[in-house]
């Protein structure tokens, strides 16, 4: 299997009732416009793009939660359009959302973490072998007895993803998990996004808004109006300053930094993100 997530000509299509002048009519829009993806096991890609580009249509395409007005998407080679496969794909990729509050159903932590694998039908004592295992992976073990609700934001999410990792899924989709967290909690929410790519091999699809998050990926893909317009490599993706700009992105702060010092004649090199590879390149000037 050459890549575990794989999508094809991909189109999602949805109705829309317009009124105009006491007239309906029923308008036909595609939130995903022919979109081909691939992702390779064990890679961690992000994807970018503005509000109404595409990238959480294409994240439920993914998990079967939507399914194609044409074209094909496949997950560890089974196509979505196979109903009979439907749970196969879904024990396989697992989805967190935004508001990690619309995740959390349960009052305890551990019992909230364990509804996934008792759906799952997992013996009892697997389960409490993978709650345990799976706080652990996300540094919330000393909260398995606590109410969700006196947690953080941050400490939220981080919950939501232990109970998709006790369902031990193939991949994780995780759909601008830190877009209402503060910088604290996304922080937090990155370190074990990273540390489940690097460590335990988990496929990771991004979907962010942050173009710092987006710089930590091994590829990014960038959508607009249901495609995609642009992937590659952080560095190169995020050089390409003015084709991001006309399309309503930004660029990681260092990045348009380093750009505006090359626009001075500062010879700097290319391919910079953080502040680190800026501070060095700056003092390497001397």
């Amino acid at each position: 299997m050459e890549y575990i997530v794989k999508t094809e000509n991909l189109v999602y299509e949805y109705q829309v009732i317009t009124d105009t002048d006491g007239a309906e009519a029923a308008e036909t829009r595609a939130a995903l416009a022919g979109v081909d993806l691939r992702v390779k096991q064990g890679e961690f890609i992000a994807v970018l793009g503005h509000n109404g580009s595409g990238k959480s249509t294409l994240a439920k395409q993914i998990n079967c939660l939507l399914l194609p007005t044409s074209g094909q998407v496949w997950v560890k080679g089974i196509s979505t359009a196979d109903a009979d496969k439907t749970w196969d794909i879904r024990s396989s990729v697992g989805m967190v959302f935004q508001n990690p509050d619309n995740q959390i159903i349960a009052t305890i932590v551990e019992e909230d973490v364990a509804f996934g694998p008792e759906n799952l039908g997992i013996a009892p004592a697997d389960i409490r072998k993978r709650v345990d295992e799976a706080l652990a992976m996300v540094g919330m073990s000393d909260y398995a007895a606590s109410p969700p609700h006196y947690l953080s934001g941050g400490q939220k999410q981080r919950i939501a993803i232990a109970g998709i990792l006790a369902m031990r899924p193939d991949v994780i989709v995780l759909d601008e998990p830190t877009a209402m967290l503060d910088p604290i909690g996304r922080r937090e929410v990155m370190r074990v996004v990273k540390q489940l790519n690097q460590q335990e091999k988990i496929t990771i699809i991004f979907i962010t808004h942050f173009m710092d998050e987006a710089a930590q990926a091994d590829r990014v893909f960038v959508m607009d109006d249901g495609k995609i317009v642009m992937t590659g490599p952080p560095a190169d993706v995020f050089s390409q300053i003015d084709a991001l700009k006309a399309i309503g992105l930004d660029v990681p702060h260092p990045a348009e930094i380093a750009h505006r010092l090359r626009g001075e004649g500062i010879s700097l090199p290319g391919g910079i993100l953080t502040i680190d590879e800026l501070v060095e390149a700056v003092c390497a000037l001397r």
